[in-house]
């Protein structure tokens, strides 16, 4: 058995020692995410690489070694799916954060990484051009996102990442690099690798490099909140408003309760009546873009007239810094359930006309179990966010085990954005098709033969050899 000193010995001659870490100089944020329920562990080793070459180099050791590898962006993730084994190689890639190209002729980025959205996002400004997922933590980074097919509020109108990824540069466990994709929309040559990656947690490749969709900065953006007396007239409107052709850029519900509580996190005094808040039982959030500012204005009136008609108690049109700050909050949602003293958050994903009787059924759940419920969530595609407050892990369990069920049998899915990790994979594991689950475990074992990358994330540790 080679001995932690050879291996870091080794990891030093691809990496300058100075970003080689062990013991008691790996700091705590190397060993965690943002998961509520997976406990952090210390890796053996957290390695900073600077190139592609260097990540090869990385992988090719731990595979002749049979050492455990994670890849870490930013620990920004809900799910548990970049906390290290004890025995594991860390790869942090905080150090590969270049923007590599702005490609205005093709409306591509190519980035590493490393790269943050809000970095990104700054880029791309100056070019009047936008890469359009805001999964809700600007600090995020782009593998990280491509790692967990990462989502948020914008997905009505754009989609999720891999809507947005043309190409990747993925190095393999055995330390062999891959290109995938192109600066280019469409091709039929082959499996599409590209997909397989996205999502993947860390499980089938290291991505180096990720060529991602550009689109025209719309300058122009006004935010409806619209109070409602049931989630069902909500759910009722939704459609109409996507058949209206105004293509909302997002489109949220937000429950009284969790919406008291993220203005109240937030300071933010939205000005609504208290006859309106004691009337209303859910808020829709619609937020609108466009090129020009009276092509606005008519979709914002045509908007106000459909959701009058639609049941809604009455209409505020917020003014701009409002907007950003109600936005904001709901984006903040984890952090004020977890100030809360939330015992986990779960993003299950139904067809959205099924939102309604999901939400009945689990405030049903909630109640028969002893356990508070609240959420939010992307009415448009269906993506329901919920925390759980119940302290008793084994009631916990039960209902959240449930929950899952009541999704599932409704069409929908466990995760909606959040990925499986650590967190969701005893869920997943009992509750999907186990045909699919053998497929899988096939194809990682074809992607990673010695099963170093990630395990534990997805399948349990001891599903591969």
């Amino acid at each position: 058995m080679t001995s932690t000193t050879d291996i870091a010995e080794q990891l030093s001659k691809v990496v300058d020692p100075g970003h080689v870490l062990t013991g008691g100089a790996i700091s705590e944020d190397y060993t965690h995410d943002e998961s509520l329920t997976v406990p952090g562990r210390t890796p053996a080793f957290v390695v900073r690489p600077e190139t592609a070459e260097q990540v090869a180099e990385i992988l090719r050791i731990a595979n002749e070694r049979g050492v455990p590898v994670t890849a870490r962006g930013t620990g920004t993730g809900l799910s548990g799916a970049c906390v290290p084994r004890s025995d594991a190689i860390v790869v942090s890639f905080e150090r590969m954060n270049r923007i590599l190209e702005i490609d205005t002729e093709n409306h591509v980025a190519v980035v590493q990484p490393g790269v943050t959205l809000d970095q990104l996002d700054e880029v791309t400004a100056t070019h009047d051009l936008i890469y359009p997922v805001f999964p809700g933590e600007y600090s995020a980074s782009l593998g990280g996102n491509v790692a967990t097919n990462a989502g948020g509020m914008r997905a009505v109108k754009y989609g999720v990442t891999r809507h947005q990824v043309l190409g990747l540069e993925a190095v393999l466990a055995t330390g062999e690099t891959i290109r995938t994709g192109g600066k280019f929309v469409k091709a039929t040559t082959g499996y599409d690798l590209t997909q397989l990656i996205i999502g993947s947690e860390g499980t089938l490749a290291l991505v180096t490099e990720a060529t991602l969709k550009l689109y025209p900065r719309l300058r122009h953006q006004a935010t409806i909140l619209a109070p409602f007396p049931t989630l069902e007239l909500i759910t009722a409107a939704i459609p109409r408003i996507v058949d209206s052709g105004i293509g909302p850029l997002i489109l949220e519900y937000i429950d009284m309760m969790t919406l008291s509580a993220v203005t109240a996190y937030a300071g933010l005094d939205l000005g609504i009546p208290k006859e309106v808040q004691d009337t209303a039982l859910a808020y829709l959030v619609v937020m609108m873009e466009s090129r020009t500012e009276d092509r606005l204005d008519e979709d914002v009136e045509l908007l106000a007239e459909q959701l009058a008609e639609l049941g809604a108690v009455d209409i505020y049109v917020l003014p701009p810094s409002a907007a950003a700050q109600l936005i904001d909050a709901r984006e903040k949602a984890f952090w004020v359930a977890k100030a809360n003293n939330a015992d986990d958050i779960f993003d299950v994903v139904v067809p959205r006309a099924s939102i309604p009787e999901f939400m009945t059924k689990v405030s049903e759940l909630a109640a028969r179990n002893g356990s508070w419920i609240a959420g939010c969530g992307h009415a448009g595609d269906g993506n329901v966010h919920l925390s759980i407050f119940q302290p008793d892990a084994e009631i916990r369990y039960r209902v959240t085990r449930e929950l899952f069920e009541i999704g599932m049998a409704l069409g929908g899915a466990i995760s909606g954005e959040h990925g499986i990790g650590e967190a969701k994979k005893r869920y997943y594991l009992e509750l999907e098709d186990p045909v699919k689950i053998d497929l899988m475990r096939r194809i990682k074992t074809a992607f990673d033969p010695s099963g170093i990358l990630n395990p534990g994330t997805i399948f349990d540790s001891g599903d591969q050899p």
